[in-house]
């Protein structure tokens, strides 16, 4: 399965160019058509820091109006007759897309002048490798390998800049190999966070409920099954283990990081 998205996305990529974006984007599974437009958009960008410190002043506000127009045609379409997946997938494309133009909007009224700039350098952005066929998200020093994994046509986090700084504090704890753990009241998305995270670089995140009732054994084979299939856990209510069970899998959780 991961190599049939990789299959996919390889041609997605070369064919963007070839025909309009929204006829494009039908071609193609959900998953594969968003994460094409992600890495187009930070080629996109790219192009334009280019023009810009070539000289051409205007370079980032035309893109930015090109981000408009591409919003202005997905609206258009969801407003018309689309089968429930379809309409799905443009509402997914929709919600990352704006989040895009909000980040070249924020470029333009900051006054951004190249491409090593904080503001674009902590946005994660997603690239396609030519010459290894890969595609690699990139995010402040960090960067990592795409999984492939296959997770259906799913929704997507609408991006706060609160969003923003929690993706750039759990891919730095990632890149050090190391944990993160969200904090904060009941309700604001933290589990959701951490699964949007892990859809963005096509990791399966599997979220666990903890108790009381839970024990070292049964943590230690949470951990195992994790490490075999590289997936993430997310652990929701940890602090509800009791100190004992929680001291074995502090134990646990440095040897698998170890190993």
């Amino acid at each position: 399965m991961r190599s049939t998205v990789r299959h996919e996305m390889t041609e997605a990529v070369t064919a963007y160019e070839e025909k309009p974006r929204e006829q494009w984007l039908f071609d193609y599974p959900a998953q594969v058509a968003l994460t094409c437009t992600q890495i187009w958009w930070t080629t996109e960008v790219g192009i334009a820091f280019s023009r810009l410190e070539e000289g051409y002043e205007n370079a980032i506000k035309e893109y930015y109006k090109k981000q408009v127009s591409q919003l202005n045609t997905l609206i258009t379409m969801l407003i018309g007759q689309l089968s429930a997946g379809d309409r799905q997938k443009v509402m997914t494309i929709c919600t990352i897309d704006v989040h895009a133009r909000d980040v070249v909007a924020k470029i333009i009224s900051q006054k951004v002048e190249n491409s090593q700039a904080f503001v674009w350098l902590s946005q994660l952005r997603h690239r396609w490798d030519e010459e290894k066929k890969h595609c690699f998200a990139n995010i402040c020093d960090a960067q990592f390998l795409y999984s492939y994994e296959y997770l259906g046509n799913t929704p997507r986090l609408v991006i706060t800049p609160l969003t923003d700084r929690c993706y750039i504090t759990l891919t730095q704890s990632l890149h050090l190999t190391m944990s993160g753990a969200p904090a904060g009241p009941a309700g604001t998305g933290k589990t959701e966070t951490t699964k949007d995270l892990g859809r963005a670089l096509g990791i399966m995140v599997y979220v666990f409920n903890c108790s009381e009732q839970m024990d070292y054994k049964s943590c230690g084979n949470i951990y195992k099954g994790l490490a075999q299939t590289g997936a993430w856990g997310c652990f929701d209510e940890f602090n509800r283990i009791s100190v004992e069970v929680l001291s074995v899998v502090a134990v646990q959780v440095r040897e698998w990081i170890v190993l």
